[in-house]
């Protein structure tokens, strides 16, 4: 299926990398570019006495002055004070295959990489040549798998999972398994209580009430709308009034169960 022509806005974005994708003998020429916008709310750090932006430097702890760009040099951290030191020839030179070239050599069904491995996803877009590019497309699409290799990004080696997604080829970068918390090894997790029967068949009955598809077009952020209003006030000069939230009643479990089911049922029969 082919997008539609409804949407011909068109989005462009430089690249920050540029390889292959390598199966075999075929390579693929792409390249990266960033998918995830952070829209966080961002404020800067000023000095309270003038409102001007506080700047960092890069201070010499021994000598306590600024080292300019060209007298900083990497160095890895064996020991109390005591670095190994590395130009940036030696540093390229240690980079590995998957720097330049994404080796998939294993196809795997998406649903089989459990969520918790995901890091962070890219889109794949082709460079030059189109036509492997559509292949490779066209074939994730057909099989339902999805390809695993390596990237290189800056000075980490990443797990990666290539996929068809939405007529373009995504990239994810993924943890490794030592990145994610075993949490069976977690104190506040052993001997669990065990629920009541009545609990148990309270709070089903409530999953299944709000049982629905999801949508991620239900979720919007609030905080930062509340944030661009505050800042829309403090322009014209009004106050942003600070309203606390009110402290919630402390139920026992069962209780606050029941009275959820009273009011999901009273807000049923309402509407």
């Amino acid at each position: 299926m082919s997008p539609t022509n409804e949407d011909k806005d068109t989005v462009s974005s430089r690249p920050f990398w540029t390889g292959t994708i390598s199966i075999g003998l075929v390579n693929i020429p792409v390249k990266l570019v960033t998918m995830v916008r952070n829209q966080s709310v961002s404020f800067r750090l000023l000095h309270k006495k003038d409102n001007h932006p506080i700047h960092y430097v890069r201070m010499c702890e021994h000598e306590n002055e600024v080292v300019p760009w060209e007298d900083v040099v990497k160095g890895y951290e064996v020991g109390k004070d005591e670095y190994a030191i590395f130009e940036k020839d030696e540093l390229e030179a240690l980079k590995p295959e998957s720097d330049r070239k994404i080796r998939l050599d294993k196809f795997v069904y998406s649903l089989s990489v459990d969520p918790v491995y995901y890091q962070k996803s890219y889109i794949l877009l082709p460079d030059e040549n189109k036509e492997p590019y559509s292949l490779l497309l066209a074939a994730f699409r057909e099989s339902g798998r999805a390809g695993v290799g390596r990237i290189t990004l800056r000075t980490k080696e990443y797990p990666a999972l290539v996929r068809e997604y939405r007529h373009a080829l995504v990239l994810t970068t993924l943890h490794y398994p030592g990145e994610i918390v075993d949490t069976g090894r977690i104190e506040e997790l052993r001997e669990m209580p065990e629920p009541q029967e009545r609990e148990i068949e309270l709070a089903t009955r409530i999953i299944d009430d709000l049982a629905g598809e999801f949508d991620i077009n239900e979720f919007h952020d609030s905080y930062r709308e509340r944030v661009e209003e505050a800042v829309e006030k403090k322009l014209k000069g009004e106050t942003v009034k600070i309203e606390k939230p009110k402290a919630e009643e402390a139920k026992e479990l069962l209780e606050a169960l029941e009275e959820t089911l009273e009011k999901m049922k009273a807000e049923q029969a309402g509407t």
